[in-house]
């Protein structure tokens, strides 16, 4: 090539890339609220939320931006749905302890007691057998999308070491969702506590105990300075936290755009799930260094209260009917063949 042919062409190229440069300028920006349910404290925010936030932003060049609103700074937990539902905001963080009004299966995509006994067999239920899919289905007809962001296990804190049943009966133990019918049932006084009053009210003295996640969420938001004892085996193993994005503005952002989100949430599921399980670890023996925290085991007599709860709950569930009562079936017939029932 010669070299007028290349000073020929420059200006060409030079045109050409201020073209491309002005329509990658001229993309339109989306900017999502987001109401999270968690506290800027809890290590989900920033592990699993702007985790996300960043992601999107970075895959989509800025064309999807989120903004994020920790617990209670919009709404409260309970009302985070029904804005997503209406629009109000585009997409927030739940619990689906949060909506067992409005999906029959949203008892059992938080967890039910004494099913799962690994990480593992909770995100196979999920995703391979297709348990996510059944609760998606009954969401979308709200028109919300759901989204798991993780499944891990829930485990208790307490101030005190119950000794006995009748110890355990005179705990004030704060939970939701299926998990707090559960807890009742089994002897103990259970009271649903947004997760921004949570440490007032156990150092208060309002609460004897809680669960906020495991070890991970304990630690982040600082149970272990007032409650050293920390309970084994877990309450339950499930999808504790999801992702709920109302349909319509998923439906509006371009195809590319669409495409990287529903791509960065399945990501996010598998990524935060083996994630979860590492920290877990880590968690712990810092814990048990700095806070002197203590794993126990609740007394026999106890254990045998929440099986005989535990019952109950499955129970209640599959009473439910219609995806419940098909999901309890499922789950079932997947425990038997792990040998678990």
């Amino acid at each position: 090539m010669s070299a007028l042919f290349r000073f020929a062409l420059a200006p060409a190229a030079a045109v050409a890339l201020t073209v491309s440069s002005i329509q990658a300028f001229g993309q339109e920006t989306t900017t999502w609220r987001v109401q999270s349910h968690w506290p800027q404290a809890s290590s989900s925010y920033s592990d699993s939320l702007e985790y996300l936030r960043d992601v999107l932003d970075e895959r989509t060049e800025g064309r999807l931006k989120l903004e994020l609103h920790p617990a209670g700074s919009l709404f409260g937990h309970d009302e985070i749905f029904n804005s997503v539902r209406r629009g109000v905001i585009e997409m927030g963080t739940i619990s689906p302890a949060y909506i067992l009004g409005e999906a029959t299966t949203a008892g059992i995509a938080n967890g039910l007691p004494n099913a799962f006994q690994n990480t593992w067999e909770a995100a196979y239920f999920f995703k391979h057998l297709g348990f996510e899919d059944m609760i998606r289905e009954e969401v979308a007809e709200h028109g919300v999308h759901y989204s798991t962001d993780k499944v891990y296990p829930t485990e208790m804190v307490l101030k005190s070491k119950p000794e006995s049943l009748d110890d355990f009966k005179g705990l004030n133990i704060r939970s939701s969702g299926t998990l707090q019918t559960f807890l009742t049932d089994a002897g103990a006084a259970a009271t649903m506590v947004p997760g921004s009053e949570l440490y007032q009210a156990l150092s208060s003295g309002v609460v004897d105990g809680a669960h906020w996640g495991a070890v991970q969420g304990a630690l982040s938001m600082s149970l272990y300075e007032v409650a050293k004892y920390h309970v084994r085996p877990p309450l339950n193993i499930g999808g504790i936290d999801a992702f709920v994005i109302n349909q319509e503005a998923i439906d509006a952002l371009p195809d590319d755009v669409r495409q990287i989100l529903m791509a960065a949430l399945e990501e996010q599921f598998w990524r935060r799930t083996n994630q979860y399980i590492y920290q877990e670890q880590v968690a712990l023996a810092k814990a048990r260094a700095e806070h002197e925290v203590e794993v126990i085991e609740l007394p026999q007599e106890v254990q045998q209260a929440m099986l005989e709860a535990a019952k109950q709950t499955w129970e209640k569930e599959r009473a439910k009917g219609g995806k419940a009562a098909e999901a309890m079936d499922m789950l079932e017939k997947f425990l038997t063949d792990l040998g678990h029932m």
